[in-house]
């Protein structure tokens, strides 16, 4: 790992550092490196100088992930407050890769600009884009423009829509690339109508999910590929939680980890969870819905690293 040290970074660069204060869920292991870069320059710099042979995993605010007990391998890299910024020209929306969904929900709106959707999203742009975040019928990708992106080589690019090839809760970012902002396109509203449907989204939310609990959001992708409307008549025939609940798995507990009696498809780290605990209730609700339904459920939280030995 002396090649990792050598590298000079006008950031931060921690050797050892303990990810479980950094995930919503609170638990996993080290990273062996984490960087947090000063600016654009310093990232390109850094990749650019980091041996090929080392892993780069690129981690937002933790909202929607399990690092494992083991930790993660290679370098870690947590875009900081730097990356955080949000212009509006038009009905175009620039955003930080840092900046979360929720504040760029908020600085549109006060634009007149819908990007709503956005707004009980947990986590922020990087994120948002990478797994083609939506709720309520939206999604990134029906307003996204581009995305400026620093690549594992340390050289730049502009990421299309093209390139990108959304889909349900995917995207093709390529391996090792770390998203540096991103441009959404909105349609003009009205700001107080907007800010009236953010907080009617927000007293649903709160209603209906968890939020007091350490979750990670939704655990499972929706087996029909769609995410809640919030229609009145929205069927919940092949929505996750609904098949988890048919299942009898509503307040299934491993450990510490329970699948929420609020809603079942929220793994809750009940405050002594280990991620084996939450990843191996997850595992144990996926066999047993296929069991019941024959429904293959996917995870959408994203797992990462090495068990503990």
């Amino acid at each position: 790992m002396g090649a990792v040290s050598d590298i000079d970074v006008r950031g931060r660069l921690v050797a050892g550092y303990d990810l479980s204060g950094v995930t919503w869920l609170r638990v996993g292991g080290p990273a062996d490196w984490l960087f947090m870069p000063k600016d654009v320059d310093d990232l390109a710099d850094f990749l650019a100088a980091l041996p090929a042979e080392v892993p780069v995993f690129p981690m937002g605010v933790g909202s929607n992930l399990i690092v494992r007990d083991g930790g993660v391998p290679g370098v870690v890299i947590r875009l900081s407050r730097a990356f955080a910024g949000i212009e509006i020209e038009g009905n175009r929306v620039t955003a930080g890769a840092a900046a979360l969904d929720a504040q760029v929900a908020k600085a549109a709106a006060a634009a007149g600009l819908d990007l709503t959707f956005l707004r009980t999203i947990p986590g922020a742009i990087g994120g948002a884009v990478r797994m083609n975040a939506g709720c309520y019928g939206s999604y990134v990708a029906d307003h996204f423009v581009s995305a400026n992106a620093i690549l594992r080589d340390g050289s730049r690019v502009t990421l299309t829509a093209d390139a990108l090839s959304f889909a349900y809760r995917r995207s093709a970012v390529p391996e090792g690339a770390v998203i540096v902002d991103a441009t959404f396109e909105a349609e003009a509203r009205d700001p107080a109508t907007l800010h009236a449907r953010m907080d009617d989204q927000l007293a649903k939310r709160d209603a209906t999910q968890p939020t007091k609990d350490l979750t990670a959001g939704s655990t499972f992708r929706n087996p029909a590929g769609f995410s809640s409307t919030g229609r009145a008549d929205d069927s919940h025939d092949l929505k996750a939680w609904s098949v988890i609940d048919a299942a009898g798995l509503r307040g299934a507990m491993r450990g510490g980890a329970q699948m929420s009696p609020k809603h079942p498809n929220f793994l809750v780290n009940t405050g002594t969870a280990t991620a084996a605990d939450l990843e191996g209730l997850g595992e144990e609700v996926r066999e047993r819905v296929f069991a019941h339904s024959g429904i293959r459920l996917e995870w959408e939280i994203m797992r990462v690293g090495k068990p503990a030995s």
